[in-house]
């Protein structure tokens, strides 16, 4: 039985290891993988009159087909701001802009991109377990300390620091079970 006093560490290790899945699912989203998804445009920040703005605050981002991503700002003299900010912002994409919105298509990947990018998310894959670790480290030294400073039993902190791996071990799997489903979402011709 864990002691009440460890209770507050152990959900603070589960809630930062539960942000860094949802951090690394994120990350994901923004990683092309077959289909056209408006999300791959959600990183892009436009400069709008002198301000730095998320570009899904600018316009309207759809994909009405599976290669094809379309821009419908609402302000059209932010067109061609739009238009600079997907560029450079290092997709590889080459949006055209015919005065009222702006079409993207999105090329066929090839294989030596789909592997960049399979690497790109084992290298988000590495970094979110690396977190979920850290979390882990983190609760773990908290507990002896309080252990320590409360003069609890030896056995209570040992249950707790089980608990912890536990969670550990459970959002590794988490993160390992989402990029197996990118990886295959982008191999997948």
């Amino acid at each position: 039985m864990i002691p009440p006093k460890l209770e507050p560490i152990i959900n603070s290790a589960k809630k930062n290891m539960d942000q860094a899945v949802a951090h690394y699912k994120k990350e994901l989203s923004h990683i092309r993988a077959g289909k056209a998804q408006p999300s791959i445009l959600d990183g892009i920040k436009v400069d709008y009159y002198g301000s730095q703005t998320p570009l899904n605050q600018l316009a309207n981002v759809s994909a009405p087909e599976a290669r094809l991503l379309t821009v419908e700002p609402f302000d059209k003299s932010a067109l061609e701001e739009i238009e600079k900010a997907i560029m450079s912002a290092g997709l590889g994409l080459n949006p055209n802009n015919d005065g009222n919105i702006i079409r993207i298509p999105l090329p066929i990947l090839s294989e030596e991109r789909r592997k960049e990018l399979v690497k790109r998310v084992n290298e988000l894959a590495e970094e979110a377990r690396i977190s979920i670790r850290n979390s882990r480290r983190d609760a773990n030294d908290e507990v002896k300390k309080k252990v320590q400073e409360e003069s609890l039993p030896e056995d209570s902190r040992y249950e707790a620091e089980d608990e912890i791996q536990q969670l550990t071990d459970k959002h590794t799997e988490r993160v390992e079970e989402l990029s197996e489903k990118k990886e295959k979402e982008i191999m997948t011709v």
